[in-house]
């Protein structure tokens, strides 16, 4: 069994990139699967996961950080006489000994690559399904991600990103209609002082998976349902920062961050 990690401090993006990878993994290699701390799931109001196999791994909170650390693996002889080894991905690009890990191993990481998940994209459509919604075909979502991300200088957006995308959209059709899908409406309010914005999750995800065009910024949030937008629909259009997290100090310093499916700007 391959059990993946639900982090109480992780958002919606973090923990699916972990679920997809451990259901993959599993999926590949013939394992069995599982999560710890499945009731950290934050999609869970809108999004019905399997959890796979239940597992008996006992885990802290770091109160600061929300993050789970599972008790040291070799005091899981006493649970079912099973030894658990430790997968961490360490890196910010795709590791390569992703492939080779063994049964009755914990994984932790962020697997944003597509090299870890990209061949399974028609299970991985299964597993997230939600409640259907239909888009207009002259709707442009904008997801926006405010927050903490304009704490740090080399991680907010500016406005000029944005403003780039809508000149873009609006050359496809001088028509185009937006609607902003955002974790903080206050901040979205002075990009946007004339477009719908909404705060609500399961509505955002919905609208960023469904719409024909979209203009994202540089969040696990927005990945997943735009990659399987692309599978679903080749004319999909995702307008998406170049350099990713590092697109005001022009810098890959997540390189697999660069998604083939999406335009950069």
């Amino acid at each position: 069994m391959v059990s993946g990690i639900f982090h109480s401090g992780s958002g919606l993006g973090n923990q699916l990139h972990r679920y997809v990878a451990t259901r993959v993994l599993a999926l590949d290699k013939g394992y069995e699967f599982s999560v710890v701390a499945p009731e950290n799931f934050k999609g869970k109001d809108f999004m019905n996961l399997n959890f796979g196999k239940e597992n008996n791994l006992l885990y802290t909170v770091e109160s600061t950080t929300g993050k789970l650390n599972v008790v040291y693996p070799d005091q899981y002889n006493i649970l079912g006489g099973k030894t658990w080894n430790w997968f961490e991905e360490k890196t910010n690009y795709y590791n390569p000994e992703f492939n080779f890990i063994e049964d009755n191993t914990i994984i932790d990481g962020e697997f944003q690559s597509t090299q870890y998940f990209g061949h399974r994209m028609k299970e991985i459509d299964e597993w997230l399904k939600v409640e259907s919604t239909s888009s207009p075909e002259d709707m442009c979502v904008i997801g926006f991600r405010g927050g903490e991300f304009y704490m740090f200088p080399e991680l907010g957006l500016p406005k000029e990103y944005f403003d780039e995308g809508i000149r873009i959209m609006k050359e496809i059709n001088p028509n185009m209609r937006f609607e902003v899908q955002t974790d903080d409406p206050k901040l979205a309010r002075q990009f946007f002082p004339d477009y719908p914005i909404v705060q609500d999750i399961a509505h955002n995800w919905r609208s960023v998976r469904s719409a024909k065009y979209a203009i994202i910024a540089n969040s696990s949030f927005y990945i997943l349902p735009r990659l399987l937008k692309h599978h679903e629909n080749k004319d999909s259009l995702t307008l998406s920062p170049r350099y990713w997290a590092r697109r005001n100090t022009k810098e890959w310093s997540r390189p697999d961050n660069f998604y083939r499916a999406f335009q950069y700007i």
